[in-house]
């Protein structure tokens, strides 16, 4: 495989990605609350916590 090819490989190169990661630590009480508010909505972790974040505003 030459260089050129492996510069295709994976995903395209972005210089302003759309979403940025986040790492973050929840007592036991809040990872509770957020996954049976997942399982109720039928959302994922992320879209819980942006729902969340948006009713800061």
């Amino acid at each position: 495989m030459t260089e050129e090819e492996k510069k295709k490989l994976g995903r395209p190169f972005s210089e302003k990605p759309k979403v940025t990661s986040l790492s973050i630590k929840l007592d036991k009480e809040t990872q509770d609350i957020l996954n049976e508010y997942t399982e109720k909505e039928k959302v994922s972790k992320s879209e819980a916590v942006r729902r969340g974040i948006h009713k800061l505003k």
